[in-house]
């Protein structure tokens, strides 16, 4: 019995993820599709590839020995493509994560280039800290994730973005000095932030540390949505993604402040496992830097 592509692509999907369920995820079918895809892809090779036990899935010695013979038969499939520049004959699933900032700026720019590049390929968006995104890229709950640094570990396959700058800001009404503000004048109101353990709660805690003076009235939030409707209901200032108040910025509704220090520009990056992530990966993260630059950065 001759094997299949796709047979060869769902045995490399579920070696690389080390699970059935996952393997279906990525290439958008059922687990019982990829059930079946495996035990016809054993009987053509003549043994079982995957150790069925109790524990994680693990590769037999059959296994072992015919996972670097499918991966490049499926990089040889995946520059036919390329060559022939036919990308529809892609199918599967991105499972995508990206970062609030992102998906405020241009998430749906994106997704229609994706769409237009990929027409046979799903994308199923998770949006949430940069913190969680790198935990599931990790896990290899995710193919690609959109997300600012700084990293511990860095990917096989990294694309840079785009970076923004961070604003303090107050609501237009509240009542604020008007020179260069210092970390005296801050203390005098609650301040928006982002979540505990993020970079800039960091910056902005050991900033204030370095100071003497009360207790900052710092309010973290997982959510700048949040924090953007409370600073416009005049709960305090902020500091906050340019882009994500910049449209409030120009309505007028809040204002920027001078500040004698601002947290450190957020750099976004796209990144992913070279090694073990579809074809299609690598090129839906030249296409999310092409999307940042044409939307005219994140700054």
């Amino acid at each position: 019995m001759p094997f299949t592509l796709k047979q060869i692509e769902t045995f490399v999907a579920v070696a690389d993820l080390r699970s059935f369920s996952r393997a279906a995820d990525r290439l958008a079918t059922t687990q019982p599709n990829v059930s079946s895809r495996i035990a016809a892809l054993e009987s053509a090779l003549g043994g079982p590839l995957l150790a069925r036990d109790t524990g994680p899935i693990r590769l037999t010695e059959l296994g072992e020995r015919t996972l670097a013979g499918a991966r490049d038969i499926l990089t040889s499939r995946d520059a036919l493509i390329a060559t022939a520049g036919s990308q529809r004959l892609y199918e599967g699933a991105i499972r995508l994560g990206v970062t609030e900032v992102i998906a405020a700026t241009w998430l749906s720019a994106l997704l229609d280039a994706l769409r237009q590049r990929f027409p046979n390929v799903l994308v199923e968006l998770t949006v949430g800290l940069s913190s969680e995104l790198t935990s599931a890229l990790s896990a290899r709950e995710l193919d690609l994730a959109l997300q600012n640094g700084p990293f511990k570990e860095h990917m096989t396959g990294e694309q840079p973005l785009d970076r923004c700058d961070m604003v303090w800001v107050a609501p237009a009404g509240l009542a604020h000095d008007t020179g260069v503000l210092g970390q005296a004048s801050l203390r005098q109101h609650p301040i928006l932030t982002h979540t505990r353990g993020s970079r800039p709660h960091q910056q902005i805690t050991e900033y204030f540390a370095k100071h003497a003076g009360p207790r900052p009235r710092l309010v973290p939030s997982s959510n700048l949505s949040v924090c953007i409707e409370l600073l416009l209901n005049g709960y305090g200032i902020a500091c906050l993604p340019r882009p994500m108040v910049a449209a409030h910025l120009a309505s007028g509704a809040i204002v920027a402040l001078k500040c004698e220090w601002t947290p450190d520009d957020l750099e976004f990056v796209a990144r992913f496992d070279r090694d073990t992530a579809p074809g299609y990966v690598a090129d839906a993260a030249g296409i999310a830097s092409r999307v940042a630059r044409a939307f005219g950065g994140l700054s």
